[in-house]
């Protein structure tokens, strides 16, 4: 399998074979060669429909029925290759040879990859487009940068300062304490501060300490499983109690929720009733929901276990089996390979529960969390010593 995007005669090409045939796109326009002119583009697929947009003109194409999934399993390279050897005959049209130009602001799955010295695995023979101490995107926020003898500076938009326009001016004089996050409110020229977990209060002034979390929407705890090394990732289970009024929420996402090649577990609701989500390996995420059995809007809680046996699942709710699926009776993909990473009632803040799901969930839990616990531990895990931010107690009242 392979996806390439190239330049061909002046068209963009969008190249992908997801294991039957080549599907071949190109742009209905060429691109400026001038060097002058910056030019927008998006490509990828969604299932087995591929699509490619150059400056907003769009064109798309579906691949045979059947193949929807893209299964690379390694590297991927920005502007040209390591080794010719490794570029399919079929991805290009012509003799490989490398992009000479600029790229800027690249984005894979709504994660932008910085082209810096340091981030990248590796490369070779790139220089700094731009020429100068701005580069691109020195000034945040639509600043603009002036180039110094000093070095550079930002003129920032009224509502930024600060020495890049990082800084809102309305949490310029917070007062968020603790590891608190200030959200800027431009509409009432004024902030709210979102606490990390151990701290309450307006300014997140007062600690705190729970058994029970309590997500308010907009909160999350990410777990770092310390055993992860020494599991049995083909024999998974994770249990834990939960209460709600809400017909929507993501519970628990066991899963780095990183890109589409991450493994996960998910437990959620959806229409009021419990939904169960696995990916083992193949990017084809299995839902598993019993509408018989409601869970929301009644405030109780209910005790929730889902069990992974290589690729049969159980799913019993207040103690009740009410899912038993082989999800691949073949055995192609067995392990539950989560990274010893899981996330409860969100992810991190600014990252939207329906996009990092892709639409499994539709938004962030609201209700309260408790009892949790990985595979067959006799402890439940500290949900207090995790990172969070937006939690609160819920050993009381409502």
């Amino acid at each position: 399998d392979f996806l390439c995007i190239s330049l061909v005669n002046g068209f963009i090409q969008l190249r992908y074979n997801l294991g039957d045939k080549t599907v071949i796109l190109q742009t209905l326009q060429k691109v400026h060669t001038n060097g002058n002119t910056w030019h927008s583009l998006r490509a990828g697929r969604a299932g087995n429909e591929g699509y490619l947009d150059l400056d907003g003109i769009n064109v798309t194409q579906k691949a045979s029925p059947g193949m929807n999934a893209l299964d690379t399993h390694t590297d991927f390279f920005v502007g040209g290759v390591s080794s010719l050897n490794l570029v399919n005959s079929m991805a290009v049209e012509n003799e490989p040879t490398g992009f000479t130009g600029c790229i800027r602001e690249f984005v894979i799955n709504n994660r932008e990859l910085k082209l810096t010295v340091t981030d990248p695995k590796g490369g070779a023979n790139i220089g700094d487009c731009d020429g100068t101490v701005c580069g691109y995107t020195v000034c945040k926020n639509n600043g603009t940068c002036q180039v110094e003898n000093s070095g550079f500076s930002c003129s920032c938009p009224k509502e930024w300062t600060g020495s890049t326009c990082e800084q809102s001016i309305h949490c310029s004089r917070n007062r968020c304490g603790a590891q608190a996050l200030c959200i800027p409110q431009p509409a009432s020229f004024s902030y709210i501060c979102v606490c990390a977990l151990g701290w309450s209060g307006k300014y997140c002034e007062s600690k705190t300490k729970f058994f029970i979390a309590k997500f308010v929407g907009n909160s999350y705890i990410k777990y770092v499983d310390p055993h992860y090394g020494k599991r049995d990732l083909q024999y998974s289970r994770i249990s834990l109690n939960f209460t709600t009024s809400q017909t929507e929420g993501l519970i628990v996402w066991m899963g780095k929720g990183e890109d589409e090649d991450n493994d996960f577990l998910a437990i959620g609701l959806a229409n009021g009733t419990l939904k169960v989500v696995v990916n083992l390996g193949e990017r084809i995420s299995v839902p598993l929901i019993q509408s018989k059995y409601s869970t929301c809007c009644d405030e109780r809680w209910h005790f929730v276990t889902v069990v992974q046996n290589q690729t049969c699942m159980k799913v019993y709710l207040d103690e009740e089996l009410i899912l038993f699926e082989d999800i691949d009776p073949q055995r192609k993909y067995t392990a539950l390979n989560y990274g010893g990473i899981c996330y409860f009632g969100g992810f991190e803040i600014g990252r939207k529960v329906n996009i990092v799901t892709t639409g499994l969930f539709q938004k962030e839990f609201v209700g309260k969390i408790k009892d949790v616990v990985l595979f067959q531990d006799s402890r439940k895990i500290p949900l207090m010593k995790a990172e969070g931010y937006n939690v609160y107690n819920g050993n009381y009242g409502n």
